[in-house]
């Protein structure tokens, strides 16, 4: 298996359960591995024949800037549905940074894995 990813994915969104946490937006900084098969875009050299990382991202930045969740969790659950779904990603691990979310800590987030079975029956879009 190939693996193509992005790291260091940052943008700010409304994300927490307290009141300060509901009216300022936070960074967090998401990073991504995306199960590929690159053999033919190798033979190619056309971006067409791979996973366009860009489209990616521009898609993650757009959703993260607008959501309003509560949990990470919540947040790391839809960023896995959408690079499967919507991209036809076999699987991908996400790990979601909340930067500075707790004092003493340099880091806190969450890291899942997820595959196209957990969204089977999901209808998958351009």
């Amino acid at each position: 298996m190939d693996i193509i990813f992005l790291s260091g994915l940052t943008t700010e969104c409304i994300i927490g359960i307290w009141d300060w946490e509901r009216r300022v937006k936070q960074k967090v900084v998401i990073d991504l591995e995306m199960a590929a098969d690159i053999r033919r875009a190798a033979r190619t050299d056309h971006i067409d024949d791979t996973l366009d990382y860009k489209r990616v991202s521009k898609r993650l930045l757009q959703f993260v800037t607008e959501s309003e969740f509560q949990l990470v969790e919540t947040l790391t659950e839809r960023i896995a549905e959408i690079v499967v779904t919507e991209f036809g990603v076999a699987w991908v691990r996400v790990r979601l940074n909340k930067q500075g979310a707790l004092r003493g800590s340099r880091d806190v987030g969450i890291l899942i894995e997820r595959r196209s079975e957990d969204y089977a029956g999901r209808a998958s879009q351009p």
